[in-house]
């Protein structure tokens, strides 16, 4: 049985699944939202499906990241950490629950909410920088922030170019 490393992952979670089969969920998510942003009436349509299915999996990464790092930080006593973390996953969970309902799609407001994740991601970051010499968790979470920083980034740009002109 395969064993690699989650990529973007904290240290010590490893994917067990055959290599053949490794995101095909994600594949499956994304296959399924080409089709529902096919329509011609949809203000997402255009959108390059492997942008987001990058920004998806960060997202995905930083909240499990976040989550890991909260329960962690809770027991060594760390409640600003903690909560930061706790805050920084709803987000990302709540960013990404809003990019998969393709048909109720505002430009404006999921731009609003990716700059609101942008960030979140970036303060929780931070927090956690500064415990990253003496915890890894803290230092695996900052790093997956910063990788779902990266992928908003990108995915704004790409979503301003298809903003009207105001």
């Amino acid at each position: 049985m395969a064993r690699d490393r989650v990529a973007g992952s904290p240290a010590g979670i490893v994917d067990t699944r055959p290599p053949e089969t490794r995101g095909a969920r994600m594949n499956m998510t994304m296959d399924m939202m080409k089709g529902a942003m096919s329509a011609s009436d949809l203000p997402m349509k255009g959108m390059d499906m492997s942008m987001m299915q990058e920004a998806m999996e960060a997202l995905s990464a930083c909240m499990q990241a976040c989550i890991m790092c909260a329960d962690a930080d809770a027991v060594e006593g760390m409640g600003r950490c903690a909560a930061m973390c706790s805050n920084c996953a709803d987000v990302c969970d709540t960013m990404m629950r809003m990019m998969l309902r393709t048909h109720g799609y505002d430009i404006q407001v999921m731009m609003s909410m990716m700059q609101t994740c942008v960030m979140m991601c970036r303060a929780c970051s931070a927090e956690c920088m500064t415990h990253a010499e003496m915890s890894e968790h803290c230092r695996m979470c900052a790093m997956a922030c910063d990788q779902a920083v990266t992928a908003m980034e990108k995915m704004m740009g790409a979503m301003q170019e298809m903003m009207p002109a105001s």
